[in-house]
């Protein structure tokens, strides 16, 4: 200890101090990095989440000790990758997250005998709004969604009723199509007794609306005829770009479709008789006849009495006549025809089709142009024609123009298959992240290394040359014995090195040139030594005694 103490105290306060102020820093440095390694990679739990799923999301984590991180305002939770899908399970079979609004589990909780029929009807709203947001949410590119319902109570006339209505708001990831919307509204519209799809209103998270549910029928008819014109627009150029991208490459012609619809109801009824094809509806028959007689004789009481027969009187002429009647009523034939026509009928259409030429490449390696042929062009013309339903009668009208693009062909290089040392060294986004952090970990850990450590451990490990002088011990050189030098030196800056038997001193110059004399004598002399003073006691006996002697008695009395 004592050994350790001295060697400590040599260094000095200031140096002592560096020294312990670069421990310092080395060992927060290291373990810092100890702990950063040592950290699980983070992974998303979820994203982009309310304020109550995230208190309930954590609470479930701290019960169970899992460590977490919480980015983007709080919306983000980050926790161990590998123990991701495991906490999406658990917290989905208890419903977590909930999406911010509720469904019917509402109903799981209560007492329903204790609630009275207006809370029973809140909360039936609630829950409906709750299922169609959660339903609207797993459409592709709709991040959030909110559900407003109005449905008025039941009148006793219905003259006096008032249909329901709907309000969305979306938040969304991209943009939504017609048909989406379209989609949307019907969705909600089917779920909600009388509801109609022209009483839902959608806008999104940037007050863009994106269906008026306020409008009349007949702004809901133009509406659908632009979706419909817009609908066969592009159906029609997905077909062309198709078969003519086939023929001239993908991404080598561009196409145009102008559709003209007709936007008039039309709608005609008509009747058509035959008279040819009769029908006997019904038939009457009617008969009648009757009898006349002129009586010559006169009133007499026996023709008045009973029993008398007629023209007892007297014999008279009498006149018969008999009339038939029949009626017959026939149906005859009848077609009533009734034909609407809904606008939204092809009027017109003008199709543009742009398609490049041919590109070659020459002996010296450059890619040369070449238009196509008209035969070519007449070809494509006349597929395009057959795709498009292509009808001369109502005006439609065709070009196809050969033009060469101001973009050449990217060149096509052949896909060559990887190889396992390849497929190894294919690293994800994240492999990537990781590496590049333990590149810079290990760059710092290099330079604290080259910059701090190394200069401090040469300059501990280096004697301190003063104390290497002072303690030189007394050697022999040819005979002659050495002393240390003496510490309180000359201003000259040289140290007189004693000699035994009155020889001159040797002057060394101090302290560089003291130094590398005293190094260079000690290596020297340093075996020598041990044998010059065997061959002194071997050769004087009686003198080696006599100053050991000395030495004992000097250093007792000291």
């Amino acid at each position: 200890m004592s050994g350790i103490v001295e060697q400590f105290s040599r260094f000095g306060a200031p140096r002592l101090a560096a020294m312990l102020a670069v421990t310092l820093a080395l060992v927060g440095f290291f373990a810092f990095v100890m702990l950063r390694m040592s950290q699980p990679t983070m992974g998303v739990l979820f994203s982009d989440l309310n304020a109550s799923d995230v208190s309930a999301i954590l609470k479930d984590l701290d019960t169970r000790g899992v460590k977490y991180e919480l980015r983007g305002d709080g919306q983000t939770i980050l926790v161990d990758k590998t123990v991701v899908p495991r906490l999406r399970l658990d917290l989905a079979s208890k419903g977590i997250p909930a999406g911010g609004g509720v469904g019917y589990e509402i109903f799981d909780k209560g007492d329903a005998f204790s609630s009275t029929s207006f809370v029973q009807n809140i909360n039936h709203m609630r829950a409906l709004e709750g299922e169609l947001s959660r339903t609207i949410r797993s459409i592709s590119r709709v991040q959030a969604a909110r559900v407003h319902l109005v449905i008025p109570e039941k009148r006793l006339f219905e003259r006096d009723r008032e249909p329901p209505r709907a309000s969305i708001a979306l938040k969304l990831a991209g943009e939504l199509d017609a048909a989406q919307v379209r989609a949307i509204r019907h969705l909600v519209s089917s779920a909600v007794d009388g509801l109609r799809p022209e009483r839902v209103s959608i806008v999104d998270e940037r007050g863009r609306l994106l269906a008026d549910g306020a409008q009349s029928e007949n702004g809901a008819a133009g509406l659908g005829i632009e979706e419909r014109q817009v609908g066969i627009e592009r159906r029609l150029k997905l077909q062309i770009e198709d078969i003519v991208a086939s023929i001239v490459g993908h991404g080598r012609a561009r196409v145009q479709v102008s559709a003209a619809l007709d936007v008039n109801r039309i709608e005609s009824r008509s009747e058509t008789f035959d008279p040819e094809s009769r029908v006997v509806r019904s038939s009457q028959n009617r008969t009648e006849a009757s009898t006349t007689s002129e009586g010559g004789g006169g009133v007499t009481v026996g023709n008045e009495l009973p029993g008398a027969q007629p023209g007892q009187g007297g014999n008279a002429p009498r006149d018969n006549s008999q009339k038939n009647e029949e009626v017959v009523n026939y149906e005859i034939s009848r077609t009533t025809r009734t034909e609407v026509l809904e606008g939204g009928r092809v009027k017109r259409l003008s199709v543009a089709v742009l398609v490049d030429g041919t590109y070659s490449r020459g002996a010296n390696g450059e890619m040369s142009y070449q238009p196509r042929s008209n035969e070519d062009l007449e070809r494509i013309g006349q597929l395009v024609r057959t795709a498009a339903g292509f009808d001369e009668s109502r005006g439609d009208k065709l070009e196809v123009v050969n033009l060469r693009f101001a973009e050449a062909p990217p060149t096509v290089t052949e896909l060559v298959e990887q190889s396992l040392m390849q497929q190894l060294l294919s690293f994800t986004k994240e492999d990537v992240v990781r590496f590049a952090e333990i590149g810079v970990i290990a760059l710092l850990t290099l330079i604290v290394l080259m910059v701090v450590v190394r200069p401090l451990l040469k300059q501990v490990l280096t004697p301190d040359p003063g104390a290497a002088a002072r303690a030189l011990p007394m050697f022999m050189r040819n005979g002659v014995a050495i002393a240390a030098p003496d510490s309180t030196g000359d201003p000259a800056g040289t140290r007189t090195l004693a000699t035994v038997g009155g020889s001159d001193p040797l002057q060394v110059d101090m302290p560089s040139e003291g130094m590398l004399a005293i190094a260079q004598i000690k290596g020297q002399l340093k075996a020598q030594s041990v044998e010059k003073i065997g061959q002194m006691v071997a050769q004087n006996p009686a003198d080696s005694v006599a100053v050991l002697r000395t030495w004992i008695h000097e250093k007792a009395a000291a």
